[in-house]
This record gives structure tokens, sequence and C-alpha cells, in this order.
């Protein structure tokens, strides 16, 4: 079979399956790590033996096609930032169409999973940007409703334009991707400068580096980081790519780290009640955000 990398069609079910396997991946009960110790990456890899293989296939995509060239024509497509305008609730009820076509008993409207994922920050006592990153952290996800693939949109993230870690979930894949090919790309550094922070390295294509460039001029960079690299596990929880990182990564990833078990573990059966919140929400989206945020 030819890929065809255009198709917006994909292995997974529905998008809420790769978060499904993150938590397999990352049990809640493994303790987070400072220094990348070896029982972590013996855990890592032990995780691949019984993943789906949906989920194996998807990870095939997104290694062969995110390729440097493929992350620079998305960023002059969407880094205009001209596709609509949203406020918070049509942003909401925009989103929750990702899964119309999925299995109500196995998958929240994702309205309930941000509103859950944002509740939990919110009974923890953090600061009303915390709170509204948690709401807003997915909403890049509407690039599936611009027409964009799965692999194009989430999936764990990754430098291009250097050499693959094997911390990244399935790196042999990137065997395919042709710029593997590349020897400018296939150094330790690649084309990039020892030290020159995150800010200067361009990730893989997907929500969380489409949702930081909507929200840069209106949120504390703790958010930021939080926004932006919170599917870079290779980085904030295998401790890749240390090389590229500045002393403002190694600051600020912990704020990635902080948020990421409310990202993943704040799913419950007790079902938001929207109705009560919403009054809430639109006021903590009006002390960060225009009226209409632009995508």
């Amino acid at each position: 079979m030819i890929d065809d990398p255009n198709s917006n069609s994909g292995p997974l079910h529905d998008l809420e399956q790769w978060e499904d396997d993150l938590r397999r991946r990352y049990p809640e009960n493994i303790q987070q790590l400072t220094d990348g110790s070896e029982k972590q990456v013996e855990q890592f890899r032990d995780y691949a033996a019984a993943v789906k293989p949906e989920v194996r296939e998807f990870y095939r995509l997104n290694h062969r096609f995110q390729t440097l060239e493929f992350v620079r024509q998305k960023r002059q497509d969407y880094l205009s930032l001209n596709k609509r305008k949203m406020g918070l609730w049509d942003g909401l009820e925009f989103l929750n169409t990702l899964i119309d076509d999925s299995d109500p008993d196995t998958s929240l409207p994702q309205i309930e999973h941000l509103l859950q994922t944002a509740e939990a920050i919110r009974r923890d006592g953090h600061p009303r940007w915390f709170v509204l990153t948690g709401l807003i952290h997915d909403f890049g996800k509407v690039l599936c409703l611009f027409g964009e693939p799965q692999w194009a949109v989430v999936g764990d993230t990754f430098p291009v334009g250097c050499r693959y870690s094997d911390k990244v979930v399935f790196s042999e894949f990137f065997a395919d991707n042709p710029d593997s090919q590349v020897p400018e790309y296939q150094t330790e550094l690649g084309i990039y400068e020892a030290g020159c922070g995150l800010d200067h390295v361009l990730m893989s294509w997907g929500h969380d580096e489409y949702m930081y460039h909507v929200v840069k001029d209106f949120l504390p960079l703790e958010a930021l980081y939080m926004i932006r690299y919170h599917s870079f596990y290779a980085a904030h929880r295998e401790f890749a790519y240390q090389p590229l990182w500045n002393e403002q990564d190694r600051h600020y990833l912990r704020y990635v780290r902080q948020f990421n078990p409310y990202d993943l573990y704040t799913k419950a059966a007790v079902r938001p009640n929207i109705h009560e919140l919403r009054s809430y929400y639109e006021d903590l989206w009006t002390e960060f955000f225009p009226d209409q945020l632009a995508f």
C-alpha cells in the first residue's frame, strides 16, 4: 500500500486513543524522576510490547512524514492565524465535533475532558493562568477540522533538523523519514547550535506548536511551556535533547512536568456541570484573552 500523506483519515479510532496510550506508557503510579535514570528508560522500552496495532501504525506515519520541509510548510500555512476567529464557547463547541463519530461509552466530549482538567487544577489552588491553560491546552486539535491528518495533529513531538533520539517512542520508524538520509540533519545538534534553547528549535508539527502561537502574546511563560511542550515526552519525561536546552528550558520544563498529570489523569466518571461552570470560565477567558482569538 502507498501512503497518502495528505489523507485526513488515520489508523486511530479517535484522537483520545493516543492519550489513552500515553496513560499506559506513563502510568500514574510511576514516580517522575529528575535525571532520566536507567529504570525509567527500561520502563519506556517495555511499553512497546503491548501497544495496539493502530497506535503503532499512527506512529509509523507520524515518523515517516514529519520532515523539516513539512514543518516549515505547515508553519507557513498556519502561523498567519487567518483560518477563523473563535471565542471560548465557539472554540469548545467546534472542538467538540472531533468526537462526533467516536464511541460515547469510551470517549467524553472534548469540552468535558478540558473542563475536568481545568477543574482539577483549580481544586488544587493553582493560579488562574494555570487553570485557563488546562482549559485551552488542546484547542490546537482544531487542526483536524481544518483537514490535517491525525499524524500532523497529535502524537509525541520531537525536534526536526537534528538526530532523532531513541527516547522518542517507536524511534525505529524514523528510518523511513527522508531526513534520516540527510547527514546535516543527523548529528546531535543538526542545524542548531549548542544551548540555543528550544525556542529556536523547530518541533514536529501538531496541536501543541499551533496553540502556542495562538496564545503566545497573552499568557505567562510557564503556561506557554505547558502548551508548547506537553507532548514533548522525550524531553520532559525522558530528558532527551539536552544539548539543545538553555537555562530557560531547564527551569521551565518543570512546569510541563507539573501540568502533565492533570492532562493525563483527571478523567472521571462524574461529568462536569457545564451550565454551572460557564460563567467562571467566561470570566477567566476575558481576563487573559480578547473576546475572539485568531486561529
